[in-house]
Formats: structure tokens, sequence, C-alpha cells
């Protein structure tokens, strides 16, 4: 049995708002549970409509916030007011028109050295969420895949050791602009509650048939294979 959901969608804007409605679904609950709820963000292809859907809808649907705190899957080394930030895409979308308290937000610094990001990264993440089997679990990971396979910053080639246990990982070679970067490590995205993989543009089509066999070699495919179960939300339509 697959190890993945696979959800299609006619388009950019259906995707971006069947993933919204499911994350308020997913914070609505953590409301009525009186549990915090930790989500990491991505940025890419369709984070900005993503984004943009989720705050349009939480207004709509009166969804409060209040327990949810906000890290990020990866950030490229660069200011927070850069245009290529991760941060600021979200914080533009959907942090700042939702008013979300600065106490909620927990960037990774993309303008400090990436080891120290790493440690700043690590310890608010513990400081927020509990330790189980050695890791702090987000309760959401929301991913992207690049045309080359990748999620996060995690590029094809890289190698961690079995039963790492690192939070976070400096990327020093990234092949694409700007080669240094700050990650969520493979060993995080596996502890997760939960993981999603939103995928939207041209030239996915062929990645992500690679990422759904079951020894396909790209990044999304040992996420894949690292845990029970993720959830894929797809413009391409492969099946």
């Amino acid at each position: 049995m697959a190890n993945f959901e696979l959800l299609a969608f006619a388009g950019a804007d259906e995707l971006a708002r069947a993933a919204a409605n499911a994350l308020l679904g997913e914070i609505e609950s953590a409301n009525r549970a009186g549990k915090k709820f930790c989500v990491a963000l991505s940025g890419g292809h369709i984070a900005q409509n993503f984004f943009a859907a989720t705050a349009g809808l939480a207004k709509t649907r009166k969804v409060s916030f209040a327990c949810v705190h906000f890290f990020w899957a990866d950030e490229r080394c660069v200011p927070p007011d850069s245009p290529e930030s991760n941060f600021k895409l979200a914080n533009d979308s959907l942090l700042a028109p939702l008013k979300i308290p600065e106490k909620q937000i927990h960037r990774l610094r993309g303008e400090v050295p990436p080891s120290e990001a790493v440690k700043i990264a690590e310890s608010e993440l513990c400081k927020t969420t509990s330790y189980t089997n050695g890791l702090p679990p987000l309760d959401l990971v929301v991913l992207g895949m690049g045309e080359d396979g990748h999620v996060a910053s995690l590029f094809p080639g890289r190698t961690d050791g079995t039963g790492s246990k690192e939070i976070f990982c400096a990327v020093d070679n990234s092949p694409k602009p700007p080669p240094r970067r700050i990650s969520l490590s493979y060993a995080s995205i596996a502890a997760a509650r939960q993981v999603w993989a939103l995928i939207s543009g041209a030239g996915k089509e062929t990645p992500l048939r690679e990422s759904l066999k079951p020894q396909g070699q790209t990044p999304l495919a040992r996420v894949i294979r690292s845990r029970a179960a993720v959830k894929i939300f797809s413009e391409i339509k492969i099946f």
C-alpha cells in the first residue's frame, strides 16, 4: 500500500484553496483541543497562492491563530526584507494580513552565518514543542518540490547519516542560487506529525513520477519512504 495520498487539482488556484482549507481545519482542531499547532512553511512556486488563500479564508471563517507557531522548512541566506526571503513571502501574504504576533513567528535567520542560524532555530523549536524519540516534532511541514525533486533546501546528492538527530542543517552548496541556505533535516521532516507537499508549475511531471516510485531517487521520494504518510496536493495529473 502506498504511503502517500495524491490529490489532483485543475490548477494552482484550486490547489491553493484546498490546501488552505485543510490547514485551517487543522488549526481549528488544535483550537478545540486547546493545543499548540507548530507548522513549518516553505517558499516555491505555489506558496504565494497558498498563503493568500489561507489569509482570505481565515478571515471569512473567523479562524483564531492564537495556538499557531510558524516555523520554516528552509530559508535562503539573505536578509528578511530581501525579495528572495521565504520569510518575506509568508509575512507579506499571510502573517501581516492576519496580524500574527511576533512571539508566534520563528523565522530562520538568513542574515547570520548558517551555523549560527541553525543553533537559533533549534533552540526556538525546542522551546516551543517537546521532544519525542529524540527530536522536537512539528505538527505539520508544508513542502514544495523543485524541478529536480528537491524539498526544502535538501537537494539531490545530500547524504545524512542513518539515525541522524540533527533538527536543522546548514547548506553551503545549493545548486540553485543563493548557494548558502538553512533547511529542516530529513530527520525532522520524518518526525513531523504530518507532511504535505504542494506541487505546481511546469517541468515537474517527471520528478513527481520518480518521487512516487517505491525506489525513487529524488529528495521527495526519500521523504515519502521515511514516513507512514505524505499528503500530496498536485495540479500535475500523472494517473
